[in-house]
């Protein structure tokens, strides 16, 4: 099998493929322009979209180009892969600048440089598309009843499929034969719910053009307890900083479970394998690799500075040293203090609670501590919701730590 081929199968990114002996020897006759796409349903990417972006590094790596195809115009429509309801339409307004915002997060990632790396937009070749000629040319090519046989469209027929989702599969074969004409596209790539629509498209292009091209997919990534990756009690984890901070981000990876940890070093690092085989040798301690982990995902998302930041702030929370100042921090009312801060309040204000109900059940459950000096040893169980922290919990500079859990961390600063 080609050697970049071989490097995805071991990092665990090879799932399908239309023909991996036919792909093999394409790849072994030069560089191969392959794409993946992404639809800007919202303003950033979470973690579970970036697989098919880290496997497009490496084919990168290797010589490949890449196209990362933003799907400002299939996203008018939505995506029904995966999906147990329709998307909600946003306007079109809404979806320029959700992709406006992608591109420049995956420029971020991939440095699109115009040649081995480079952003398209389906919206140039579908939003003036004339529906009559669109079914004439490549409608009469699909059969309603293979559609039907792949499973995103199965699974939608028991909850409700929309005659606009049904038209995503046409759109998404149109977006391969156009790569295929405009920038010899020869290649697919994405996650393993894009199977049916990835096939749709690979035979498009045999049907229209005579030619061959592949289809690739990835396994979608769930932790080794059944749960979906890049999922937290508080959502997604988003790569926009505004949304998910850097070192919310670090710590989603800093607790990850054993069980993932080489699993995860492989797919969302670019460390050689024998270094990662060596992080996580039976005998090391696991807490080591997934603190490395944190700073090598960290780093290659937000940036080494970022990912320092986050880790001094870490080890700060967990009382081992470092910058407590990199720690999420609430500036909150000094005046509270003097009279009393309930601890529901506290806890809901600092956001380690997102409502009072959420922060009340924290503090019944033996959830909630607090600290001076940000230490474990000092860490204080407060278990009644009418308790107050006053002005003596404060340390001489008017901070105090919080925990919520076993987790998550907050500095508050009184002022």
């Amino acid at each position: 099998m080609n050697q970049a081929l071989e490097n995805l199968k071991t990092r665990g990114f090879f799932q399908q493929c239309t023909d991996p002996d036919g792909l093999s020897r394409l790849m072994d006759e030069g560089p191969v322009t392959f794409y993946v796409g992404c639809d800007p349903t919202g303003p950033s990417l979470h973690i579970g979209h970036m697989v098919p972006f880290f496997a497009y590094r490496h084919l990168m790596a290797a010589g490949h180009k890449g196209i990362a195809l933003i799907g400002g115009g299939t996203a008018r429509i939505g995506d029904p892969s995966g999906k147990t309801e329709m998307r909600k339409m946003l306007s079109y307004e809404q979806l320029d600048a959700n992709a406006a915002s992608i591109s420049a997060q995956l420029d971020r990632f991939l440095g699109f440089d115009g040649d081995k790396a480079r952003p398209a937009n389906n919206k140039d070749w579908l939003a003036d598309l004339n529906y009559i000629d669109f079914l004439r040319e490549i409608g009469s090519h699909f059969s309603v009843n293979r559609m039907l046989s792949f499973e995103a469209y199965k699974m939608r027929m028991e909850t409700g499929l929309s005659f606009i989702e049904f038209n995503y599969q046409l759109l998404q074969s149109y977006d391969f034969l156009q790569l295929y004409r405009r920038l010899g596209v020869r290649l697919q790539i994405g996650g393993d719910d894009q199977w049916g629509n990835i096939v749709a498209g690979a035979d498009l292009i045999r049907r229209k053009e005579g030619a061959e091209v592949f289809g690739m997919t990835f396994p979608l990534v769930t932790t080794s307890d059944g749960k979906k990756m890049g999922k937290t009690e508080k959502g997604a984890i988003f790569l926009d900083p505004a949304i998910t901070s850097p070192y919310e981000f670090f710590q989603y990876w800093r607790n990850v479970q054993d069980a993932d940890l080489r699993r995860f070093f492989l797919m969302f690092t670019f460390l050689p394998v024998e270094e990662i085989d060596s992080i996580t040798a039976p005998g090391k301690n696991p807490n080591e690799g997934k603190e490395r982990l944190a700073w090598e995902v960290t780093a290659l998302i937000h940036g080494k500075d970022e990912a320092d930041k986050a880790q001094a702030g870490a080890r700060a929370a967990f009382g081992g040293g470092g910058d407590k100042s990199a720690m999420p921090t609430a500036t909150l009312s000094q005046a509270l203090f003097q009279a009393g801060y309930n601890v529901v309040d506290l806890f809901t204000d600092a956001g380690l609670a997102p409502t009072k109900s959420e922060a009340r059940r924290l503090v019944q459950q033996g959830g909630a501590f607090v600290s001076r000096d940000g230490s474990a040893a000092s860490l204080t169980a407060v278990t009644d919701v009418a308790a107050v922290i006053g002005t003596d919990a404060l340390d001489g500079e008017g901070e105090l730590f919080l925990r919520a859990g076993k987790k998550r961390f907050c500095r508050v600063v009184a002022r």
